[in-house]
């Protein structure tokens, strides 16, 4: 694992600047209405992870469920999928808590676990890269309880107390 400037990320530099800015502005939740004597659902709200803020050449998102897509600016992502960037391509995300990712190229990055109750800020954050470049800042959850977010790499597992870090993780053979 190597920490050091990232060139390639310049293509999201003001993606990420946007991100940050409106980055508790996710798009609404669907509403839903009551038949009478008949409970309606809960809106989805926790069924998202966040969403794709930006996107620059080949980037993919592989479900739990293998479904692959091609990313598109305003996509969901959940709390478990797979975001993989191509040669010269890029990728920023918000989540839920205010958390800005931007991937560089050819990287690939899991969700592996995140959970965020807006009303108590309380939450929790768990990514792997396993490759490429990932530059994070870092939103409610690493502010308001540091010690659940964690950044996991082939070689290492980084705690987040509340920052902005770049980290690179080469792929091993």
């Amino acid at each position: 694992m190597t920490f050091r400037p990232m060139p390639g990320l310049a293509v999201c530099a003001l993606a990420l600047a946007n991100a940050t800015a409106g980055a508790q502005t996710a798009p609404p939740a669907p509403t839903v209405t009551a038949l009478p004597a008949v409970a309606a659902p809960a809106p989805a709200a926790d069924a998202h992870a966040g969403f794709i803020k930006s996107v620059q050449g080949d980037v993919h998102v592989l479900s739990a469920g293998g479904d692959t897509r091609l990313a598109r600016p305003g996509d969901r992502v959940s709390p478990i999928d797979r975001i993989s960037t191509g040669p010269a391509s890029a990728a920023s995300l918000v989540l839920r808590d205010g958390t800005a990712l931007v991937l560089g190229p050819d990287s690939r990055l899991d969700l592996k676990q995140f959970h965020f109750d807006s009303t108590t800020q309380d939450g929790g954050l768990l990514v792997s890269l396993l490759r490429g470049s990932l530059r994070m800042v870092s939103g409610l959850i690493g502010k308001t309880n540091p010690d659940a977010v964690r950044v996991d790499t082939q070689t290492a597992t980084i705690g987040i107390r509340g920052t902005d870090f770049i980290v690179t993780a080469d792929a091993q053979p």
